[in-house]
């Protein structure tokens, strides 16, 4: 095990430690105060979309257990919360009314953190989309990039004067190719032509959130969550060289090339471009503003091979098989260099502003035995995490904090709740949290921060 003060030592004194969570994973409630269905709450009730036919509807119960939750982030001593607003709570129909008693949870939970002196970091869109939206096309729809404007402006109005920072979006390439192509989260399409449209009308919601967020609060930090893929070819043949290179465009490109460089990769837009939505005078320069900060979810790499079938649409790769033998509890594999290869590409490929890892941990099942839960193998994939982490400080790029997903074990979306990410166990027959290993052991790192050896210049 690493010594966390051993650890500590390799980070600036004003990095960022902190947990993360998202609304509909831990909220429950999700009809009380005004709340209205989001396509997840719609998703979970349909047959066969998610494990076991579990739900949001009670999940880690949040919603009733604000104060409880927010101690034990207190207790664990981290600096930082991470959290995702539920835009069904804010505006339950996706247009129209702001509901009141939706804002007013969220400011408990603002000043709840204000009160302990731990920092805000929100994010306005984490998936539930409200469902009436659905009905209008969903992201699919041009409309629901101005409806995704005006809660943005309508909420950070309300919370901006409290936040340390601000997301648009989580993981856009969950809420569009996985969720339109690959139909594993809601909506649960499998449709090119759905998803392509998906992918812009998400860029250009982002854009327009960034203009609303500075219209309201022109000093707060804003910036976008990416799950950025670390792609490597399954061989050193030109073939799956160039496979890598189609998929890199394909799950990174057409998300930081829009944002960091006001277009789409060449490569996709030769080869898909034939089915995009209309691109209208003015949309890149609204997606492409410049941002203060962004964030970089990361679990698993992702390797890949030429896929030769005729068949075969962009980027036409087929997975190529893991390096490493280890896997966490759902089947990923575990490679910490890929983390420290993906911040190089990146920044390499884009100039980037300042990055936080805002999401990085294991699904790791292990259970309660005699009041605690000895969660090794969690624990030391976040301290290698962490150790490459602070490998790229050394190198100089501007890494600023670090989130392990997650606070708690909460619904893993199709997974349902039988796949555990938490540093916290909860026993969702009592609700009763546990802190893990690893969760201590984190806590004793963060415990180290802030410091006195800050960065200068």
């Amino acid at each position: 095990m690493t010594d966390p003060k051993i650890l500590a030592d390799r980070f600036p004194g004003d990095f960022v430690f902190g947990v993360a969570t998202a609304a509909f994973q831990i909220e429950g409630a999700t009809k009380a105060d005004g709340r209205k269905a989001s396509i997840w709450d719609a998703f979970s009730n349909m047959p066969g979309r998610v494990h076991g036919g579990h739900n949001g509807d009670v999940a880690c119960d949040h919603y009733n257990r604000l104060d409880q939750d927010l101690d034990l982030i207190k207790d664990l001593g981290v600096e930082a919360y991470r959290f995702s607003i539920a835009w069904p709570r804010i505006v339950p129909e996706g247009t129209g009314p702001i509901n009141e008693k939706g804002l007013d949870f969220y400011d408990r939970l603002v000043d709840g953190l204000k009160a302990r002196g731990i920092k805000a970091f929100a994010t306005l869109y984490h998936w539930d989309l409200p469902l009436m939206l659905a009905g209008d096309g969903g992201w699919t729809a041009r409309r629901t990039a101005y409806a995704f404007q005006r809660y943005a402006k309508a909420t950070i109005a309300r919370l901006g004067d409290r936040l340390d920072a601000v997301a648009t979006f989580n993981e856009p390439w969950c809420s569009v190719w996985l969720s339109h192509l690959y139909g594993i989260h809601a909506p649960g399409e499998r449709n090119m032509d759905a998803a392509l449209h998906a992918l812009h009308v998400t860029n250009l919601a982002h854009g327009l959130g960034v203009s609303a967020i500075r219209s309201e609060r022109p000093n707060l930090p804003v910036g976008l969550v990416l799950n950025a893929h670390s792609i490597y070819a399954g061989s050193d043949s030109d073939e799956d060289k160039a496979a890598a290179d189609r998929a890199f465009d394909f799950h990174n490109g057409v998300f930081f090339g829009p944002v960091f460089k006001g277009a789409y990769p060449e490569r996709f837009l030769s080869a898909l471009g034939h089915s995009m939505p209309k691109i209208e005078a003015g949309d890149m320069e609204t997606i492409a503003q410049p941002l203060d900060w962004w964030g970089l979810n990361y679990y698993t790499p992702m390797r890949v091979a030429h896929d030769p079938s005729e068949a075969a649409v962009f980027p036409a790769t087929v997975d190529a098989p893991p390096v490493s033998a280890a896997k966490t509890d759902i089947g990923w594999e575990v490679y910490a260099p890929a983390l420290g290869d993906l911040v190089r590409k990146l920044n390499a490929a884009y100039a980037l502003p300042d990055c936080y890892i805002t999401e990085n941990g294991a699904c790791d099942n292990t259970e309660v035995e005699n009041g605690a839960v000895n969660d090794g193998m969690r624990l030391d994939y976040i301290a290698d995490h962490l150790g490459v982490t602070a490998d790229l400080i050394g190198e100089g790029y501007p890494m600023r904090g670090y989130f392990a997903w997650s606070l708690m074990d909460n619904f893993e979306w199709a997974e349902g709740y039988r796949m555990r990410f938490g540093i916290v166990h909860v026993d969702y027959e009592t609700q009763v949290r546990t802190v893990k290993k690893s969760g201590h052991w984190y806590s004793a790192l963060a415990g180290q921060f802030p410091k006195g050896n800050h960065r200068t210049g």
